[in-house]
């Protein structure tokens, strides 16, 4: 039987199946369902009606409102039952109606969520998607499949992001979007289809970035996209403009990284 470890409150009509691993302090509420390759850290709470499938691992003091799907298989048609898994971090706020899918990719059939983040009711995470830290996806944001998120962004309600988009830290999504390309650390997107409207300077200072720093980003997006024919050329000059500021050298390494899709771009090309 399921080992119960000290102060882990199940409710009676929860399913939690052989084989679950539950951490100190869990609390599983009314018809929740826990599958066998489950694994709970500590203090995370799981209020009702939240369904636990598959190899899913939640980390620390996570709340799980009700209805939300986590690790369920990947609604993918090349999927055929393999083995795969859902890994998702401490301290996040999932609310109702949440889908997170397991991976599908043959080398790790993983999907990876990172920690402090916030997603509202009916956000969805597809299969293989990696997302980082601190992020905001407001209610029905969607990720398409091998969607990469890096750390601090905001995602708008009703936007979705295409497959194989990667979304650069810092970065913010305006609502009702429809995202098909990357978009830049620290970029700014919105519409349908996504445009770059400039740089989430509000982010920076919540990012307590210096005046100096917030212009050097500045200035180097200017370089970059002043002109879109020639844009390895605009990032080499950004660089030796700025050799020596880390923000700037992550975008250029972001822009110079591989990728599946396009960029979001401005609306116009800039003057310098």
């Amino acid at each position: 039987m399921l080992e119960r470890l000290a102060m882990t409150e199940i409710h009676p009509t929860a399913i939690v199946e052989d084989g679950a691993r539950l951490g100190s302090g869990v609390r599983i509420g009314p018809f929740c369902v826990v599958s066998a390759g489950a694994e709970i850290g500590d203090r995370t709470v799981l209020q009702s009606h939240v369904v636990i499938s598959g190899h899913t691992r939640i980390g620390s003091d996570c709340q799980i409102f009700p209805f939300a799907s986590l690790g369920s298989a990947p609604q993918d048609l090349k999927y055929r039952g393999e083995k795969n898994q859902l890994v998702i971090g401490d301290r996040n706020v999932i609310r109702e109606y949440v889908t997170m899918n397991a991976g599908t990719k043959p080398d790790q059939r993983l999907t990876q969520v990172g920690s402090d983040s916030m997603f509202m009711t009916a956000a969805h995470i597809a299969h293989d998607c990696v997302v980082g830290n601190g992020v905001v996806f407001a209610n029905a944001a969607t990720l398409g499949g091998f969607v990469t998120v890096g750390d601090n962004v905001i995602i708008g309600g009703l936007a979705a992001v295409h497959q194989f988009v990667r979304v650069g830290r810092n970065a913010i999504i305006g609502g009702v979007s429809a995202v098909v390309n990357d978009v830049i650390p620290y970029g700014m997107v919105a519409g349908d289809r996504a445009q770059l409207g400039g740089l989430n300077i509000i982010g920076m200072k919540r990012r307590s970035m210096s005046r100096q720093q917030i212009h050097n980003m500045r200035k180097a997006y200017r370089i970059i996209f002043s002109d879109m024919a020639a844009l390895e050329k605009q990032l080499g000059m950004a660089q030796d403009a700025f050799p020596d500021d880390g923000n700037v050298a992550d975008l250029i390494a972001f822009m110079r990284g591989h990728s599946d899709r396009h960029y979001c771009l401005p609306r116009r090309q800039l003057v310098i």
